[in-house]
């Protein structure tokens, strides 16, 4: 359900993936599903990053129903945790004894330790003569909602804004503005390191997911309510297809730095994120205290 686009191209827009390696967590269901189903009807060899291994199953099958194209690549359940740290780390190093290359980091749901334990790999694979290496990472318009935000202590990464009229909505948005830091100060550091890899934070649009036609359909008049939102919300596969577009767009390809820490709206226009995205000292903040808690437990 969800209104489709014409603007949705990717046998134009996209790059032939075949030979590339790409991580997608999330893709159970939903966006994540979608991002899956692009890069591997391109031709990428696609992890589906997972705890459920009947769930990757089942989403395989799904994309199998909806086509995978004349020339897919191959789609492989990664079996991860990522609630817990040593388990997503854990996952991280069996992904590395398995592949030799990662081509892209496509993050639904990827907590910092499980990207930083992958970032050597795909460090040696930006190495790599005609290399293409990206992380995208996926936020939300809702990251320009968060009132007063820190990333300062422990405390305020607890914060679950009981104080303040939306304390839902707030979370939500805490956590998608803490995806926009992390992007922007992930491709910082690459520059100053001279790595070669493009990271990029996207907003999917406002997607009729299958969270939310399972919610309005719990309600009152439900079919009426999802019938009214479907026109004016995009479908699930065209929600997938901005994070995929930054995954493996040509324009990217051949204009990687104007694309370097930049936040995507649909479908891959580049739109300046919000004030507290843009402070440079609120993202070092975030990292820091990440940073500080992983090695205080000795899990980084």
């Amino acid at each position: 359900m969800g209104n489709s686009t014409s603007n949705v191209a990717p046998e134009r827009e996209l790059l032939d993936l075949h030979g590339r390696v790409a991580i997608v967590t999330g893709a159970n269901s939903g966006i994540g599903l979608y991002i899956a189903l692009h890069l591997v009807r391109r031709g990428a060899k696609v992890y589906l990053a997972a705890r459920s291994e009947q769930k990757a199953a089942d989403a395989m099958a799904r994309m199998e129903r909806e086509g995978l194209g004349d020339a897919p690549g191959e789609l492989v359940w990664m079996p991860i945790d990522l609630t817990d740290p040593r388990r997503a780390r854990v996952a991280a190093e069996w992904f590395g004894k398995r592949e030799a290359r990662l081509d892209v980091l496509g993050d639904h749901i990827s907590p910092f330790l499980f990207t930083r334990t992958l970032l050597p790999l795909m460090e040696k694979t930006a190495a790599e003569p005609g290399s293409d290496v990206r992380i995208v990472n996926v936020a939300s318009v809702a990251h320009r909602w968060v009132p007063n935000p820190r990333y300062d202590s422990v405390d305020a990464f607890n914060n679950d804004f009981a104080d303040t009229w939306k304390p839902k909505t707030n979370l939500y948005a805490y956590t998608k503005l803490a995806n926009v830091l992390w992007t922007k100060e992930l491709q910082r550091r690459f520059d100053v390191a001279g790595i070669p890899i493009t990271a990029m934070s996207v907003h999917p649009g406002n997607v009729m997911s299958e969270g939310n036609v399972k919610l309005f359909s719990s309600l009152t008049f439900g079919t009426l309510i999802n019938w009214g939102f479907s026109l004016f919300f995009i479908s699930p596969h065209d929600g997938g297809y901005t994070p995929a577009w930054a995954a493996a767009a040509r324009k990217v390809a051949e204009t990687r730095e104007k694309y370097k820490g930049k936040y995507l709206v649909p479908y891959g226009v580049i739109e300046e994120a919000s004030e507290d995205a843009r402070r440079e000292e609120l993202a070092k903040e975030l990292w820091d205290t990440t940073e500080s808690i992983l090695k205080e437990y000795n899990w980084l």
